[in-house]
């Protein structure tokens, strides 16, 4: 049965920076017997879809997760396309951050943004710092291999492109005419097989994100028969969402890379007094707690609200 609306908070939060084409985040937050859960699939997700992104949350609010490896979860700095004044800036200020995600493909900008961006970074990392770009499948394969050379050296080498190009096929042949390393993203969380990407040989490190894969046990198991170095990334959550994500970063028997689970820096605010910030460059393990009123400061109007009440009570009818 669909929940009672009054099970469920909805909160909107303005983001500093245009992301992934959004000015505003928006989800719901529920609690059960084991803690607060998010439910946050973007609005392009059908309750199909959306399903996953029931599982976690129901699995976050009934269920303890497993016990964590480790105390800290190195983090990376999300750079969205901006100029490079900007660029620079954030990295300053990521909190001691030593790798950085640099958001490239954006509609509208050039190659030269690109690199312009990606210098900014370099120079505020220090030549010890590590960076990827993430293109969000917006290129084909022949002008990933062109972009890549280019972005590779304006980086002063790159750690990995994460999904540059769409498809697991797309992947592989890009694999074999580039040195930089490929993650897969989209090809991962949106497939109806993600173990196609390891049988395809088709990339060298997988990302996960929690919501979209169905939770953090799901996310051990998958990564478990993938075989291949995991990073634990955002779906753009509160933090009472990103706590599902530094969950499976600190249950995951290897880590071998920071995580982009420091996303809660692009948020205008939140709903916890103590956010999921880096400090020197990683997060506590912990299980942040909603407080009323910033919960209250951040409720959705009542347009919205009603939107995702009908939004649950579908994906409920599918689960």
């Amino acid at each position: 049965m669909p929940r009672h609306p009054a099970d469920l908070h909805v909160w909107s939060v303005p983001l500093r920076t245009r992301f992934r084409g959004l000015t505003v985040r928006d989800g719901v937050l529920l609690r059960g017997p084991a803690g607060w859960a998010e439910f946050s699939p973007f609005w392009d997700y059908d309750a199909t879809e959306s399903a996953a992104w029931w599982r976690a949350a129901r699995e976050a609010a009934d269920v303890r997760w497993p016990a964590p490896l480790r105390s800290r979860i190195p983090v990376n700095v999300t750079v969205p396309a901006v100029d490079p004044e900007t660029a620079h800036r954030i990295v300053l200020a990521s909190g001691g951050c030593r790798t950085a995600k640099v958001k490239v493909a954006e509609p509208g900008q050039s190659v030269a943004d690109e690199i312009a961006r990606l210098e900014a970074v370099r120079d505020a990392l220090g030549p010890g710092g590590a960076i990827r770009i993430d293109a969000n499948a917006a290129w084909d394969v022949d002008t990933a291999v062109a972009r890549l050379v280019a972005l590779d050296r304006a980086a002063g080498g790159l750690e990995y492109a994460e999904q540059p190009v769409p498809g697991v096929d797309g992947l592989a042949a890009l694999r074999r005419r580039t040195h930089v390393p490929i993650a897969a993203d989209e090809s991962i969380r949106r497939a109806d097989d993600p173990l196609a990407v390891a049988r395809a040989h088709a990339a060298d490190v997988v990302v996960l994100k929690v919501q979209p894969l169905g939770g953090v046990r799901a996310c051990l198991d998958l990564a478990e028969r993938i075989g291949l170095p995991v990073v634990v990334s955002s779906a753009l959550e509160s933090s009472v969402g990103l706590a599902a994500g530094v969950a499976l970063a600190a249950a995951l028997p290897e880590l071998p890379y920071a995580c982009g689970l420091a996303t809660a820096q692009l948020l205008s605010a939140d709903v916890v007094t103590d956010p999921f910030l880096p400090v020197d460059g990683a997060l506590d393990v912990r299980r942040p707690e909603p407080d009323p009123a910033l919960l209250a400061a951040a409720a959705a109007d009542d347009d919205l609200t009603a939107r995702w009440v009908d939004r649950v009570a579908a994906v409920e009818a599918r689960a």
